[in-house]
């Protein structure tokens, strides 16, 4: 079963496990005649809208690619977490407004053996629901199923803080319903805001997880003629699709066939096990004895003994121009590019008179 399928599949759980615990609910307050346990079970159903949007989310997710989005609408999953994890605080403040309320008034609960009841089988369907829908939302990587199953945990806690407060109330007549409340509520705040941050963090370019940047690198420098990899960018359209750009370093002895051939295989190589569309550029690299080549490692060495520099690479001479190129990747503490380019190239000078230097400066996006 592919991960769309498998995200409707645990969805459509999620929207029947609730129906059911709101018939239940139904039809116990029916029975009993009671108005608040059937006003609950209505609850229950409008807590299935955050499956509803996970399924709607990943349908339009699966809308093959069209000239006004060439690269799909894998996106879509973003802004269905992002509801979810609205409605997610939506609940935590309005709990909030609620519980000060009986704080500052307080009253005192009714609880029959028909509402505790409800409550323990509320607790124990909302719990085992809940950490099922995360559990698959985690392993699936999809946001919207992680706060899905969020909501419904926290519909348990919300449930578990209930059955301790009346648990106090008919053994030492306390009641801990606003105080458990508030602090709950606080609770499921932080939580939403926090579910809020990765979708939007994926919308405005977060970056890419480490293991897989380490990944690539290490499937690409095992790769014959592979000398290195370097400026790694990612650009995520959903969890299926990525596209991206590097660069490797070459032989100065390989054909444009050959390079060609290489290029290709890595871009394969990307797309079939990452969903990766990899555009790959390539640095040269001089190779044997010679003044090209003395020149790369002696420019290399220079400007990796500077303070600040993390990585050269990118060295590019052409005599016949008189023209040096080398791309400088700094440290974090670096904020004054001009200055640091024009530090650099000052070093450089002593190496390579009358020659026009360019330094490049590469941020480093994925590490």
């Amino acid at each position: 079963m592919n991960r769309s399928k498998e995200i409707i599949r645990t969805s459509v759980i999620g929207i029947v496990a609730n129906v059911l615990l709101a018939s239940f609910k139904a039809v116990v307050g029916l029975l009993a005649n009671s108005v608040a346990v059937v006003l609950d079970a209505v609850n229950n159903l409008s807590d299935a809208l955050s499956s509803v949007i996970t399924i709607i989310g990943t349908k339009l997710s699966m809308r093959p690619a069209d000239s006004k989005h060439p690269f799909g609408y894998g996106r879509v999953e973003y802004f269905s977490a992002i509801i979810i994890a609205v409605i997610v605080l939506t609940t935590g403040i309005t709990s909030l407004v609620e519980s000060v309320k009986k704080i500052i008034n307080p009253t005192e609960p009714d609880y029959t053996t028909v509402t505790l009841i409800v409550i323990i089988v509320a607790f124990l369907t909302k719990l085992a629901l809940g950490w099922f829908v995360r559990k698959k939302g985690k392993q699936l990587d999809s946001d919207a199923l992680v706060a899905s199953g969020s909501d419904a945990l926290f519909d348990a806690v919300i449930t578990l803080a209930t059955l301790i407060s009346a648990g106090v109330m008919l053994l030492w007549n306390v009641s801990l319903d606003g105080y458990l409340g508030a602090l709950i509520s606080l609770v499921i705040i932080k939580a939403g805001v926090e579910m809020l941050a990765s979708p939007i963090n994926q919308l405005l370019g977060a970056q890419a997880p480490q293991d897989l940047i380490r990944q690539i690198k290490s499937d690409i420098t095992e790769m014959d003629q592979v000398q290195g990899v370097f400026d790694i960018i990612l650009h995520g359209y959903g969890p299926n699709l990525s596209i991206g750009s590097l660069h490797i370093g070459v032989p100065d002895t390989l054909t444009a066939h050959q390079i060609h051939g290489l290029t290709r295989s890595i871009s394969e190589l990307m797309f079939a096990k990452y969903g990766i569309i990899m555009t790959v550029g390539v640095y040269s690299v001089a190779t044997g004895e010679n003044k090209n080549a003395e020149l790369q490692r002696s420019v290399t060495q220079t400007l990796t003994r500077q303070e600040h520099v993390v990585q050269v690479h990118g060295f590019y001479f052409d005599k016949d121009r008189n023209y040096l190129s080398v791309d400088v990747v700094p440290d974090r503490s670096v904020t004054d590019d001009e200055a640091f380019v024009r530090l650099l190239s000052d070093t450089l000078k002593s190496l390579v008179p009358d020659t026009r230097i360019s330094v490049v400066i590469d941020h480093n996006y994925c590490d």
